[in-house]
């Protein structure tokens, strides 16, 4: 700073005279600058424009904006969450919870466990506020003498460290340790399966036709094709019973080689009458078709089945192909699947890949879709090329009729009799075959109360099957090396395995480290792998790697009805032989519909031209009734269920999340808080479609 003299304000003082003008810069434009030396002021200076005071003002009247505008964005986000879950909820009514029934034993285990849980946080919170941090102070030593005990709390506190270092944490230590080995496992056999599918993948390894001889349209030729059975097995499908119907009698095949069964198990006498004259159309059509409908429903859908091999027609037919209720395959489907049985008497099975037409309806379909895509492209495909087996998916199949008989037929002591009969004929040394690139189009349940039963049958059904057929499995004459892989991957590993050690490290363990924390899990258990293991599992549908995270959560959630479902199959328990017939919502026909209502309905001009009044009067009867329709289905309304173990399992790993806070322990807090997230949302049933 420049020095200043006296005399400088003396003169300044005289020649001060008259009247003072101030000026007022409107815009300055002029910058502050800190010469730290006499001669800084003419040394060069970089040519930046400084800021005045108003440029500075702008910028942060600008930032505030915006902060002001995200906050409000969260809001309005959060806002708008809340009311669709008030919407959601207002539907829900005392029929709308979820029936435990006999399965209540796992929900009374997770109550008793949320209630352990809230006594021992309250008791951890009073301590902690009193400044007993054992645990996360080492220096603190935890008091023996009766002098050091300061109250009755302080020596329950202190008996509580105590029994939780001696007897909890090594009995909870020795399961981590044991759910670790089988989770590592798990993924190991998940990486294979991986490297199988990429080496089919650069090998380009397809099934391929050993006789060249292909099925022509040509004069004369009829006589080659093989008899072909279709059978569309169907209980009270209302919404998609017509495009199945439709796509199955467009198959492309000689018309006198062919045989449909519209195998009908509704009890309910109009969607009988609607299938029976369906059935009946393309009758007149000239397509040989039959209706059948069974008085009894016994043995669900392997009933039906054994009931429609049991007609005497059936003998003179080679191949049957079977497709459920939702499934519409392409008209060149038996051309692309039965030629594979030429020249291959050994098998027994092709198999055809399934395509979803909604997919991308909503969450829980995009995350249906993301583990049925690993299904069929990794482990199907990679267990019928290296090893000729796999389990049969129930429908878009095509079976030799010899290799069913040999291997007993339909059976119905499961609710996978899918499963059942493909165990069965690979025992008897019958050989698979499956085709990723034939896909027949179905649909995905979209409701979180259908898939949950799905997923119940397709998990409690195969343990069913593991207890009555591994006596079978060590007795049949098949290699030891496919009786292991039967007994120790294909039921132990990824039918039971899967579910038992997923609920207990995720859902039970991880909650009781939190309060035992002698028993901590580390990071790589419930981060890097699991993570790592979601992205193995999302290769196959690159398009849903944004969903990750939702997926890795909602699995997690997923675990305590599968570990229930397969509880109950292994030991008979509850509902294990219950079979529901999974809700269809009919999505993959609206818009094959309204596209043939276009291309049919000719412009209302054109229809009413040359119209009579009585032709009038119906049309204008038939658009009253359409209309009244409508209003009908639009009065319906959807209900929310309560799920209570799930709701049971937020609240409880809330709670540890919470106890997480007092250990300072990061991942484990916000692993724990988005977990216990997902199980609310689950439990509130604010996933996928509701159920009208």
């Amino acid at each position: 700073m420049a020095p200043r003299f006296g005399f400088s304000d003396l003169w300044a003082k005289e020649t001060r005279k008259g009247t003072p003008v101030v000026v007022t810069m409107e815009n300055p434009n002029y910058s502050i600058v800190e010469v730290d030396e006499p001669d800084g002021a003419f040394r060069p200076m970089e040519r930046s424009r400084g800021k005045n005071v108003k440029q500075v003002t702008w910028v942060l009247l600008l930032k505030a904006h915006k902060a002001v505008g995200c906050l409000t964005w969260l809001a309005t986000v959060f806002w708008s969450l809340l009311g669709s879950v008030k919407r959601r909820l207002c539907f829900t009514h005392r029929l709308g919870s979820e029936r435990l029934g006999r399965d209540r034993w796992l929900f009374s285990a997770i109550k008793l466990f949320l209630a352990a849980s809230l006594w021992v946080l309250v008791f951890e919170l009073i301590a902690y506020y009193r400044g007993w941090h054992y645990f996360k102070n080492p220096s603190l030593h935890i008091p023996t003498s009766k002098l050091e005990i300061q109250s009755l709390f302080h020596l329950l506190y202190v008996g509580w460290l105590t029994l939780r270092a001696d007897y909890i944490a090594p009995p909870v230590k020795a399961l981590s340790k044991f759910c670790i080995v089988l989770f590592l496992v798990q993924s190991v056999d998940r990486l294979i399966l991986c490297l199988g599918c990429f080496w089919i993948k650069y090998k380009k390894i397809k099934p391929r036709v050993i006789v060249e001889e292909s099925y022509d349209d040509v004069e004369g030729a009829g006589s080659e094709y093989p008899m072909v059975l279709v059978q569309i097995p169907m209980c009270n499908e209302r919404e998609v019973y017509e495009q199945s119907i439709s796509a199955v009698c467009q198959l492309d095949w000689p018309k006198d080689r062919i045989l449909i069964q519209v195998l009908d198990d509704s009890d309910d006498e109009s969607i009988q009458e609607l299938i029976r004259a369906e059935v009946t159309k393309w009758s007149q059509k000239g397509v040989n078709i039959i209706y059948r409908h069974r008085l009894v429903r016994t043995g669900y859908k392997a009933g039906n089945l054994k009931s429609a091999m049991s007609c005497d027609y059936v003998e003179a037919y080679e191949f049957v192909a079977i497709f459920d209720a939702d499934f519409q395959p392409n008209s060149d489907f038996l051309k692309l699947t039965v030629p594979h049985f030429k020249g291959k008497p050994e098998l027994g099975l092709v198999q055809a890949r399934w395509a979803f037409v909604n997919k991308d309806e909503n969450l829980l379909t995009r995350l249906q879709n993301i583990n049925l895509c690993f299904h069929f492209e990794v482990e199907q495909q990679v267990n019928g090329v290296f090893l000729n087996f796999f389990g049969f998916n129930g429908t878009a199949g095509v079976w030799r009729i010899k290799a069913l008989e040999e291997s007993g037929g339909w059976l119905e002591r499961t609710t996978v009799e899918d499963m059942d009969i493909a165990v069965r004929a690979h025992l008897h040394g019958w050989k698979f075959i499956y085709l990723n690139d034939v896909k027949v189009l179905c649909e995905v349940p979209e409701s979180y109360e259908a898939y949950k039963k799905q997923q119940h049958r397709w998990h409690s059904g195969p343990m069913q099957l593991f207890r009555l057929c591994l006596k079978s499995i060590l007795t049949s004459k098949i290699a030891m090396w496919k009786k292991a892989n039967l007994i120790l991957l294909f039921f132990l590993l990824r039918k039971l395995i899967l579910p038992f050690y997923s609920f207990t490290l995720f859902c039970v363990i991880l909650p009781i480290t939190m309060f035992v924390p002698e028993a901590e899990l580390p990071v790589w258990v419930i981060c890097y792998v699991p993570i790592f293991m979601s992205l193995l599992n999302i290769l196959p549908a690159p398009k849903s790697f944004p969903f990750i995270v939702p997926y890795l959560l909602f699995e997690n959630t997923m675990s305590v009805t599968k570990f229930n479902a397969m509880v109950s199959g292994l030991f008979q328990l509850g509902s294990s032989y219950e079979w529901i017939v999974t809700k269809k919502a009919g999505r993959s026909s609206e818009s094959d519909l309204l596209g043939l209502t276009d291309k049919e309905m000719p412009p209302p001009s054109q229809m009413l031209r040359g119209v009579s009044d009585s032709e009038l009067l119906e049309i204008s009867q038939v658009e009253e009734e359409q209309k009244k329709k409508k209003k009908q289905t639009v009065t319906v309304k959807k209900t929310n269920k309560i799920f209570h173990k799930e709701l049971a399992l937020a609240f409880l790993l809330l709670t540890a999340a919470v106890r997480s806070l007092l250990a300072s322990q990061g991942v484990h807090f916000y692993f724990l808080l988005f977990q216990g997230l997902t199980f609310l949302l689950v439990g509130l049933d604010l996933i996928g479609e509701q159920m009208s």
